[in-house]
C-alpha cells in the first residue's frame, strides 16, 4: 500500500512540473487534491476485492420447500411412480372401484322347531322364515363410479341374498346402475335393486340384531327389478321405480309393473322420518298369478349421544290374498297392520344393550300377509283343505276358527359388542307370541301359542 502511494505521488509531480512554470501556486495545488482524491478512491476499491478474496466460499442455494437435493430427486421420484401407478388403475379399470364385504356365521336355536346349531351359507329354496331370513350370509360388493359421476354396482351374496330369496338359485343380491342426468343430485337407476321400506336395513353390518322385526319379515316385498328416478333436494331424498316386484322377468299372461317409492326426511343432525308404499301386481301363491296389492308404510329415528330410537308403522292389503278361502274355494282378500320400535343404549363406547318389540294384526280372513298364502288348497278330490304356515306363525289354528288369523307380536332384547372396527359379536333373545295356536311344535306334536328363539353372530367385514 505505502509503494502505490510513492508511486502515485511521483507521477502526479512529474505530471505536474512542467505547468507549475504557466500556472499558479492555487492551480497547482488544486490539481494535487483532486490527484489525491482518485488515489484515495483507489486505495477503496483495492480494499473491497481484498475483503471478496479472503471472505469464505458462499453455501449452496437451499433447495425448494426446505428440501435437500438428495430429498427432491426422491420426492421427483415418488411423484413420477405415483402418477405411473395412476394410469395403470385408469388403464385397468380400477380407477373409482370400491370393494366392501362382510361374512355372518350364526348360532340359532328355536325351540318348537327343535333345533339349534351353526347357520351360514344354508340354501333358501325351501321358503322365507324368520328363523333364517338373511342369517348366515357371506356377501362382497363392487361399486364403481366414473369421471361422469355414473355408478355402477354389483353385490354378489350366495343363497342368503335377494336373488336366492326370489327364485331359490341366483347369487345377485343387487345389480344396479345410476346415471347422472344433468347433475349428480337427479338421477337414472334401473336393474335389480332390494327392498328400500322400513327402519330396518337387510345387512347385518347395519342391522343392530340378528334377526328382523315381524315387520320387515312378513309385509315387505325382497326386491325390485325396473327403472326409475333418484333425486336429492336438500334435506330430501326420493327414489320412485317402475318394476317388477318379487321377480327378475314377467311370466305368460303378465304385463303390469307395479309402482314402488320411498321418500326420506333429515329433520337435523339427531332425528328424520321417511316412508315408503309399493302399489301394484305381486305374486300370488293362492292363485298362482299375481294380484293386486298396496303397500304402505312410515318410519323414523332420532339418535343422540347414547341413545338410538327407531320405529315403524305398516298398513297393507292384497286381492285374494288371504289364508283362508271361503266355502265354496274362492280366495278371499287379506288386510293387515302393524308396528314395531327399537331402542338402543350404548353401555361403554363398544357394547350397546336392544330391545325391539313388534305386533302384526292379521285376523281378516283366516289372516294372510304380503306374499304368505297358499296354504288352503282344493286336493284331488275336490275337497278344500285348510293350512297355514306352522313355522313362521301365520293363519288360522287349525283347530279352532279358521276364518279368523292369528295376531303375531315379539319381543327381542339383545347386546351389541364391537370386538374392534371390522368385528362385531351379537346375541339376542326372542319370545314370539301369538293369540292363537299357530307355532308347529315339531318335537311335541301339535301347536303353540308360543316360541322361543336364541341368536348369535359375528359379523366381520372390511
Amino acid at each position: 500500500m505505502k509503494n502505490l502511494q510513492s508511486t502515485a505521488l511521483v507521477l502526479a509531480l512529474a505530471a505536474a512540473f512542467p505547468a507549475a512554470r504557466a500556472q499558479s501556486n492555487a492551480d497547482l495545488l488544486k490539481e494535487l487534491q483532486s490527484l489525491k482524491d482518485r488515489v484515495t478512491e483507489l486505495e477503496s476499491k483495492l480494499k473491497s476485492a481484498e475483503s471478496k478474496a479472503a471472505a469464505p466460499a458462499a453455501a449452496p442455494a437451499a433447495a425448494q420447500w426446505g428440501m435437500t437435493p438428495e430429498q427432491a430427486q426422491e420426492f421427483a421420484r415418488v411423484q413420477v411412480k405415483t402418477e405411473s401407478i395412476e394410469d395403470n388403475l385408469e388403464a385397468w379399470g380400477f380407477k373409482g372401484l370400491t370393494i366392501t364385504g362382510y361374512v355372518e356365521p350364526v348360532f340359532i336355536y328355536n325351540q318348537r322347531q327343535d333345533r339349534a346349531g351353526f347357520q351360514f351359507l344354508n340354501q333358501q329354496g325351501d321358503g322365507y322364515f324368520y328363523d333364517t331370513s338373511y342369517m348366515g350370509a357371506a356377501s362382497i360388493d363392487f361399486t364403481k363410479e366414473t369421471d361422469s359421476g355414473t355408478r355402477w354396482k354389483l353385490t354378489l351374496t350366495p343363497n342368503r341374498g335377494v336373488g336366492a330369496a326370489i327364485d331359490g338359485l341366483s347369487i345377485v343380491q343387487e345389480a344396479s346402475v345410476s346415471v347422472p342426468l344433468g347433475d349428480l343430485q337427479t338421477r337414472l337407476i334401473a336393474g335389480q335393486i332390494p327392498d328400500w321400506s322400513g327402519y330396518e336395513y337387510q345387512q347385518p353390518t347395519l342391522n343392530p340384531f340378528t334377526t328382523h322385526n315381524l315387520l320387515y319379515d312378513f309385509t315387505l316385498p325382497l326386491g325390485y327389478t325396473g327403472v326409475g328416478l333418484d333425486v336429492t333436494s336438500g334435506k330430501w331424498w326420493m327414489r320412485g321405480m317402475i318394476a317388477n316386484v318379487n321377480a327378475t322377468q314377467r311370466g305368460p299372461g303378465e304385463k303390469s309393473p307395479a309402482l314402488v317409492y320411498r321418500v326420506d326426511y333429515s329433520k337435523g343432525e339427531f332425528n328424520g322420518f321417511g316412508f315408503a308404499g309399493l302399489h301394484g301386481k305381486s305374486p300370488n301363491f293362492n292363485t298362482g298369478y299375481n294380484t293386486m296389492a298396496h303397500l304402505f308404510e312410515v318410519d323414523g329415528y332420532f339418535i343422540r349421544g347414547d341413545w338410538t330410537v327407531q320405529g315403524q308403522l305398516s298398513y297393507g292389503q292384497q286381492k285374494e290374498g288371504a289364508v283362508t278361502p271361503d266355502a265354496s274355494g274362492r280366495y278371499r282378500d287379506a288386510r293387515w297392520y302393524g308396528v314395531s320400535g327399537l331402542a338402543g343404549y350404548a353401555i361403554t363406547p363398544r357394547l350397546q344393550g336392544l330391545v325391539r318389540a313388534d305386533y302384526l294384526k292379521n285376523e281378516k280372513n283366516g289372516g294372510g300377509l304380503y306374499t304368505y298364502n297358499g296354504y288352503s288348497f282344493i286336493d284331488e278330490n275336490g275337497l278344500l283343505v285348510y293350512g297355514n304356515d306352522g313355522r313362521n306363525g301365520i293363519g288360522p289354528d287349525l283347530a279352532g276358527d279358521l276364518d279368523r288369523g292369528a295376531n303375531r307380536y315379539a319381543l327381542t332384547v339383545g347386546l351389541k359388542y364391537a370386538l374392534n372396527q371390522n368385528t362385531t359379536l351379537k346375541a339376542e333373545y326372542r319370545f314370539d307370541g301369538a293369540d292363537r295356536a299357530v307355532f308347529e311344535d315339531v318335537d311335541g306334536g301339535g301347536f303353540k301359542k308360543t316360541n322361543q328363539l336364541l341368536g348369535a353372530s359375528i359379523v366381520v367385514f372390511f
